[in-house]
């Protein structure tokens, strides 16, 4: 990687699809959803391809493949939150090397902050239920901005938070809207090469480079930290 001069102290990670494998309760929500409507379900992968833009375009482009909106949006959408907030982490899980990723950074008194476009009532409970909650000095969640990703506010608002400048901030995404946020807000970006891009390739996110898993990020990134 080349990080140039930076001296970085803090990593700001989006959460769906970087840190947690979210898909399997986010496509259950959809297809609950989906049966109390009276329609047929979808395959979780092609669930999956809606992932990363707010829930309401999730559930948009989920009735758009299923006879379209007509008129129902705003039913539906109270549905899918109702649903997806019973069972948010029912099988939920942390990515390989995230845990010992989160460790080596916290270990090399790095700042952390998990920032998504997800609304906080989801976000929160989340992070708790999957025992992430302890690692993070901050969170900022799609309603606690103006704007949210791919505009740069919650990146804005993470480093704030923890007290830093963009210029020592790096966020870790999966997403072409992590890598302009980022862009955005004048801080380096890695990717990772799983998670929800919507077909894209991650080559083509255009970040700064693309790392195997979060435990190999830490060690990039905390070994740029420590010879800036």
């Amino acid at each position: 990687m080349n990080a140039g001069p930076r001296a970085f102290r803090a990593v700001l990670l989006d959460l769906d699809g970087t840190l947690l494998d979210t898909a399997p309760d986010i496509a259950s929500a959809a297809n609950r959803m989906l049966l109390q409507l009276g329609r047929a379900t979808l395959p979780e992968a092609q669930v999956v391809e809606f992932i990363g833009k707010g829930v309401a375009n999730l559930v948009h482009r989920v009735l758009a493949e299923t006879g379209g909106d007509g008129g129902a949006h705003d039913h539906a959408l109270e549905i899918f939150e109702n649903t997806y907030l019973a069972h948010v982490a029912d099988r939920s899980r942390p990515y390989p090397g995230v845990i010992a990723g989160l460790d080596r950074f916290r270990a090399r008194g790095m700042a952390l902050a998990c920032v998504t476009n997800k609304a906080s009532r989801f976000t929160l409970p989340l992070l708790a239920a999957t025992g992430l909650s302890p690692y993070f000095g901050a969170v900022v969640s799609g309603d606690d901005v103006a704007r949210r990703k791919p505009e740069p506010d919650a990146f804005l608002a993470a480093a704030g938070a923890l007290g830093v400048t963009p210029a020592e901030s790096w966020v870790i995404g999966d997403s072409a809207n992590d890598v302009k946020a980022a862009r955005a807000a004048g801080m380096a970006v890695v990717v990772v090469p799983y998670g929800y891009r919507e077909g894209l390739a991650v080559e083509a996110l255009g970040a700064d480079a693309v790392v195997a898993s979060l435990e190999a990020a830490a060690g990039s990134i905390t070994m740029v930290a420590s010879y800036p």
